[in-house]
């Protein structure tokens, strides 16, 4: 048996992994490196976040965004956009060397069983693990408009989908958001040959200002403090304590990472976007439909004035919504019963991201609506895994076994046996085997991101 399964292999399960790792713990990494990072982001990026606030993070704090860039030649510094390309194969240089190795594998199922939790493949793999942490990052929450959902991926797509987008050269493409990804992505589209424009609810497109310098006089510094997301008071706090925006009423947490650092727009962007792309502000997409090859979008104004867009593609720039119901690998069992925070589908986590059923972890994304807006950015990970691994730590040492859910016990005993040959002698001949109590590829303390 496992002390601890970490599914997700982004830059928060990779920080976990190290994390826990050097505590000792018999772990298993499931996922793809930096999936979302290597597959999911359209060439040409860059970095929004300032590469000091980039960093995955280890126990010793030296496998950090600027040593790998400064191993290479590459010039990191505040205030000079980082391509994405660079952060990603960072991360991969992490995970091969700061966490125990990760392996590509899918997970589809994570079902409680009497001595904690039942993880299964679609490799083939089946792994019974004291505890797990949820970090599978942001695509299972994709969030598309409802007038959009009907219609097929060949016209209407979500803007995470694209690693490449030079397939809409000379297409007429409609990018419907305001935030950093509708805009970057609307701008590489016009680089590219498309002919494209962006659809936006708002009134007007917000843009960040360029960063202030780093060494600034004490009283700039206290009137708008410098932290991992940015400038200023409400920022330093989300990033710096999110510990006490959990404190907070769970209906103003909700609120806080709904609205909290809305959309916006790189300032380094701003100079190639308004010169290339036309934007439809004030714009509510009440409705679409298929018509023929292309798609008819109706727009709705603030004033009730209505106007039709007719399009080869809709890219759907329109973020993420951090639901339990989009996670099929967990057992219903498991989410029917977790606590929520306020009417959202988001579990309520404590204060060492453990949710109401015992021994199950979720950090990243799912975590917002718990500590704020800060689990949504790398920037979050150093928090997250320094806690997380104190969670798992406490509830190895807890000498009752979880309770498992009355919907899950007839299952749970069923599987008893199974379990029991999974954990016994012969475990080596099954999937992967038991590692040793370090789990290999783990760095401790004095042995050694995004």
């Amino acid at each position: 048996m496992y002390d601890l399964v970490v599914v997700g292999a982004g830059p928060y399960g990779l920080s976990i992994a190290s994390h826990a790792a050097a505590a000792g713990l018999n772990l298993r990494v499931l996922g793809r490196p930096m999936a979302s990072w290597r597959d999911h982001m359209p060439k040409g990026m860059f970095l929004k976040s300032e590469p000091w606030s980039s960093n995955l993070s280890d126990p010793a704090g030296t496998h950090t965004l600027a040593a790998y860039c400064s191993a290479r030649g590459i010039t990191v510094e505040h205030g000079r956009p980082l391509p994405i390309g660079t952060f990603t194969e960072y991360g991969q240089w992490f995970g091969s060397r700061a966490a125990p190795p990760a392996e590509e594998q899918t997970v589809t199922s994570i079902v409680p069983c009497a001595r904690g939790f039942r993880v299964e493949t679609a490799e083939g793999d089946v792994l019974v693990t004291r505890t797990v942490v949820v970090a599978v990052g942001v695509m299972p929450f994709m969030h598309k408009p409802g007038p959009l959902r009907k219609l097929p991926p060949a016209l209407v797509s979500h803007s995470s989908r694209h690693r490449d987008l030079s397939r809409f050269k000379d297409k007429d493409v409609t990018v419907v958001g305001a935030g950093q990804a509708a805009l970057e992505t609307a701008a590489l589209l016009a680089e590219g040959g498309a002919h494209v424009r962006v659809v936006a609810r708002t009134d007007r497109i917000n843009w960040n200002s360029p960063p202030q310098p780093l060494q600034r006089s004490l009283l700039k510094s206290l009137r708008d403090p410098h932290c991992g997301l940015g400038t200023g008071w409400p920022s330093w706090v989300y990033s710096e304590i999110p510990w006490a925006v959990r404190k907070l009423p769970g209906a103003l947490r909700q609120h806080i990472a709904r609205t909290a650092l809305g959309p916006a727009g790189a300032w380094w962007l701003r100079d190639r976007f308004e010169f290339a792309v036309p934007v439809l502000l004030s714009s509510r997409l009440s409705a679409a439909e298929q018509m023929g090859d292309q798609v008819r979008l109706r727009l709705e104004s603030v004033d009730g004035a209505v106007r039709t867009v007719e399009t080869d593609h809709v890219v759907a720039a329109t973020g993420f919504s951090p639901r339990l119901a989009r996670l099929s690998m967990l057992d219903e069992s498991i989410r029917s019963i977790l606590h929520r925070v306020g009417t959202s589908d988001a579990p309520e986590l404590n204060a060492r991201f453990e949710s109401s059923h015992p021994g199950l972890f979720f950090a990243g994304l799912l975590a917002t609506p718990s500590f704020g807006p800060s689990m949504r950015f790398v920037y979050g990970a150093t928090f997250a895994a320094n806690r997380v691994v104190q969670g798992v730590q406490r509830r190895l040492a807890e000498p009752r076994l979880p309770t498992v859910p009355h919907a899950a016990r007839s299952r749970t005993i069923e599987q008893h046996r199974t379990d029991d040959q999974l954990t016994g002698p012969t475990a080596q001949s099954q999937g992967r085997g038991q590692r040793p109590r370090r789990a290999q590829g783990g760095r401790g303390p004095t042995a050694v991101r995004r």
